[in-house]
């Protein structure tokens, strides 16, 4: 697979010479042609590769060819990145003198390589290498790098809501087993068990389960826990109180097992909940938890999915494991046409034999299904392509156990390169970890993934390759923003192994593991997944590595303070080497490493792209030396809790994309900065009012997406309101004053901002902007401390577009509050959080017709729910926060009787007083207990 390392060297070469001109780099302009020369080659090997890794499979010498090329092109990488590195730290007196000679050793390094690569390409036809002529257009899906490119720019858009990915056609005996099994009120039968392979649906048929609006108003409380072969305990127990008892995580850092055990178990005393622990892989896991499920209140129960049968017998011998069984072959051939034919009832008559010889040979697995229903929904709608891709499967099948990866395989081999290197990163990450698809797409950018196509800014094209992803069934929709935007992705286990599997073949990315002995490749990237006692071992692959990645937690708060410290220092003394021997680090990320400070040394790492400091707990200050890094495009300095000064260099950092420097407690300085050269800055979510916003540095920020600013002075928010209006990329702007005497003007002037989707305004508010004042594409509106008059609500309800409105603390000081007929016509999402005297609230006939998602958070003295709110059909769930127990009660007991579409209804109140009677299914049909869990919408 040495075409994704070809890809990867050939856009960092277009990015060297695009950005040659840059004081880093500038005198490599002696040696362009060279350079250009080398990225030609590359580039024409690159057209032959993707047919050669087909073939590398079952032939040994193309395997080494291919092997070859791989090796020349790392060479190649190194050679042209240490120069850069050398000829940027220098001083200027060296630069006079030996800048002649290192240009010599460059250019005579440059033409050995492309020597070898000439060599390389002259044996690949004595290899038996079929190549394509890159010209022909006999094949309509040319497969050279130029079809590749015109591919990514043709790419659809799926739409922005995503569904919760369906690797399972419903089998109704299946559901209507469990379903049956879940809502038992058998003293005997506590644990229900799912058990089948990896791809058979388990977690997904555990999802409609826990989804469905009659188990979610049986429990009144419910908890999803991702368990994995990576247990850890205390981080199950954390989740699951996360769930139930909505516990904040630094609380729980705090706790040992035991007590959160104990705190769990009475939690869940006296409540029928349900607890699914997806993915158990040892019996001693079930051991290690059992503890925290008390039997006290009938009815409630654990849900568990494993691999293992052994394990859910053990985990309860009164219940009968429930084992999934393969899909038959209409199921099977149903799945395939609703991936592959999306919306269609039926597969075209010329496509149904391929089909179904399609279908045998995915065994009945979904998983297989599914992925190569998305691989074939790529394809041009013809029985050539199909039979093509038949072939492959068969080719594929050459042993038993390895049937299932080498069908996964068929949809690795299908993408270009660039979304190659990006499936590949996916295996960087821990196995079940939800990924954050803003740091994703940030991550893929600093590594250099993504060609540029027109005016598209590079975090674009990032997501247009994750849309790709997920519509070619690779990887799965995790959390979905109010807003429909996908917050994060998850990979399924069998893909993750693939992704990891050809990560180490390509030499692209590998981890280390539990203990520092582990065995790591030559690879470029390497992630961390645990803590180790010395980190020595990582020196070995220095010169190697591009990109080093910590994904463990070093939470210990079972010691006192002194010690933590120390322990802190000691941690710090063990990655010191990092600054000093990664020299050509591109990506540092750091998140969650116990670090006290940075060593000036930081600086030496002039290639990093990605500097991830998010809950490093650095005190005091960063070094002055962060001015060195000219490429850095993220600075992540979120929940440095402890960080009190930001050095005024920032302004050197111009290729600086996004600044992260919120944190919800005590955040460092920020006001003082210059910022006026960063031009380049798209995120810029929390930061304190200053100079910067007078001195150019605001109106500087042209390519500026997100904007935060607190402790705004009144002067200062009509600057920066009268700034905001040269911003045409702004998307989401957020604004806090500094006290509650000043206020926003009359005229905020936000007319003008077209691109701005997201408005959130913390202050007093004198007279609201009529609704034409407002920006036209407005999304989403948070008003905290607004003081609004009365007739606000008529103008906020015009808007023509809200689909989100937040009103909180003191947002709305009135007793009444009233919503007219027809308004909020696109409302999906009503919060109204700390509105203290609120005391009746009506809600008028047709008015938020398209509401699905309510809170009601603190409004103490909110006697009941509107009726107009019973009327609206869309309702899906309701949450009730903080209300007092009477308000409660009635909402369970007489209110929501007369829905006309029963909601869910989930409340983090602790009420044991409030019991629904009668018959249990009336109680299914139309009760509800509260419950708390996983939210319909993450706000």
């Amino acid at each position: 697979m040495a075409e994704v390392a070809v890809s990867t060297v050939v856009t960092k070469l277009t990015e060297l010479l695009l950005e040659q001109t840059t004081s880093t780099i500038s005198h490599i302009s002696t040696v362009r042609d060279q350079v250009e020369s080398l990225k030609n080659q590359l580039s024409w090997m690159q057209c032959f590769l993707k047919d050669a890794d087909a073939k590398q499979q079952s032939n040994e010498r193309v395997r080494m060819w291919v092997s070859d090329i791989r090796n020349v092109t790392f060479e190649a990488e190194e050679i042209i990145e240490t120069h850069i590195y050398n000829s940027t730290i220098q001083t200027h007196f060296h630069n006079k003198i030996f800048t002649p000679f290192h240009l010599y050793k460059l250019g005579s390094r440059i033409e050995r390589i492309c020597k070898k690569i000439k060599e390389v390409s002259d044996r690949r036809e004595m290899y038996g290498v079929v190549i394509k002529n890159p010209g022909s257009n006999s094949n309509p899906d040319d497969r050279d790098g130029s079809s590749s490119n015109e591919r990514l720019r043709h790419w659809r858009q799926p739409s922005p809501y995503y569904a919760e990915e369906e690797y399972v056609v419903e089998v109704k005996e299946d559901f209507g087993s469990i379903f049956t099994q879940l809502v038992s009120l058998d003293s005997t039968r506590h644990v229900v068990s799912l058990v089948g392979m990896g791809g058979l649906g388990k977690t997904t048929l555990a999802k409609k389960l826990y989804n469905d609006s009659r188990i979610a108003n049986h429990f009144e409380i419910k908890a999803w826990v991702y368990v994995s072969e990576e247990y850890r305990r205390k981080d199950v127990l954390q989740g699951i109180l996360r769930g139930v008892d909505g516990v904040a995580r630094e609380d729980m850092d705090r706790m040992p097992e035991e007590e959160l055990v104990n705190k769990l178990h009475n939690a869940l005393a006296e409540k029928r909940y349900l607890v699914v622990l997806d993915d158990i892989w040892g019996m001693e896991v079930w051991d290690g938890l059992k503890y925290a499920f008390p039997r006290r209140k009938l009815g409630s129960k654990i849900l568990l999915t494993t691999r293992i049968l052994e394990v859910a017998l053990h985990a309860d011998g009164n219940s009968d494991p429930y084992q999934l069984r393969p899909l038959n072959h209409d199921e099977s051939y149903a799945l395939l046409r609703s991936k592959a034919f999306p919306g269609a009832s039926v597969i075209p008559s010329e496509f149904e034999n391929l089909a179904k010889e399609i279908v045998v040979k995915c065994e009945g697995l979904p998983l297989a299904v599914v992925v190569v229903g998305g691989l074939l929904s790529r394809k041009l709608k013809s029985s050539g392509e199909w039979a093509r891709e038949l072939q492959n499967i068969r080719g594929g099948l050459l042993e038993d156990q390895e049937k299932i990866t080498r069908i996964l395989a068929l949809s690795y081999n299908d993408l270009p390169p660039p979304l190659k290197s990006c499936f590949l990163y996916l295996g960087l990450f821990p196995k079940g970890m939800n990924i954050q698809t803003k740091k994703l797409i940030r991550l893929w950018v600093a590594e250099g993934f993504l060609p540029q196509e027109g005016g598209e800014t590079a975090e674009d094209v990032a997501q247009r390759y994750l849309n790709e992803l997920i519509g070619r069934c690779m990887i799965q929709v995790g959390t979905v923003s109010s807003m429909g935007r996908v917050k994060t992705i998850r990979i399924h286990d069998l893909l993750r192994e693939l992704s990891v599997t050809k990560g180490k073949e390509e030499y692209f990315g590998d981890m280390a593991g539990s203990s520092s002995t582990s065995q790591l490749t030559k690879s470029r990237r390497h992630s961390l997944h645990s803590c180790h006692e010395r980190y020595d071992f990582l020196k070995h692959i220095a010169d190697y590595s591009r990109s080093l990645l910590f994904f463990n937690r070093e939470y210990n708060a079972d010691i006192d303070k002194k010690v933590w410290i120390h322990l802190s220092f000691m941690q710090e003394k063990k990655l010191n080497f990092i600054y000093t021997e990664f020299k050509l680090l591109r990506v540092l990320e750091l998140d969650g490493v116990r670090l006290v400070s940075l060593p000036s040394t930081i600086g030496d790492l002039i290639q990093l792209r990605y500097l991830g400091l998010r809950k490093t707990n650095l005190e005091g200050k960063l070094p002055l030396s962060i001015r060195n890094l000219l490429n850095l495009q993220t600075l992540d300095l979120r929940y440095c809790c402890f960080l009190k000064k930001i050095p005024n260099v920032i302004w050197k950092l111009v290729n600086l994309r996004h600044l992260l420097l919120y944190t919800p407690f005590d955040s460092p300085d920020s006001g003082h900065l210059r910022l006026d050269t960063l031009t380049n800055l798209q995120s810029l979510p929390y930061i304190e009012a200053g100079n910067w916003i007078s001195d150019g540095g605001l109106a500087n920020m042209t390519n500026l997406r997100q904007l935060g600013i607190n402790g705004l002075s009144g002067q200062m928010v009509n600057s920066v309101l009268s700034t905001i209006q040269g911003l045409r990329n702004l998307h989401s702007l957020s604004l806090s004053l500094q006290s509650e005497e000043d206020e926003f003007p009359i005229f905020m002037q936000l007319s003008q901002c077209t691109q701005l989707q997201k408005l959130s305004l913390n202050g007093k508010i004198k007279k609201l902007p009529d609704p034409h004042e407002f920006p036209p594409n407005l999304l989403k509106l948070t008003l905290h401390n607004s003081h609004l008059q009365k007739e606000s609500i008529a103008k906020l309800e015009r808007l023509p577009k809200l689909k989100m409105l937040v009103l909180g603390k003191k947002a709305y000081n009135w007793a009444e509050l009233s919503f007219s007929a027809e308004g909020f016509s696109q409302l999906h999402v009503l919060r109204l959080t700390l509105l203290k005297e609120l005391e009746e609230w009506k809600v008028e006939e047709k008015a938020m017709p398209m509401l699905e998602y309510m809170v009601i958070d603190r409004c103490e003295k909110l006697r009941k729910i509107p009726e107009g709110l019973k009327d609206i059909t869309s309702l899906k769930k309701l949450k009730i926060t903080g209300m007092p127990v009477d308000f409660e009660h009635r909402l369970r007991t007489k209110d929501l009787l007369e829905f006309k579409n029963i909601p869910i209804i989930e409340s983090t109140t602790d009420i044991l007083s409030i019991v629904l009677l009668g018959d249990r299914n009336l109680h299914l049909r139309k009760g509800s207990i509260f419950k708390s869990g996983i939210p319909l919408y993450s706000l």
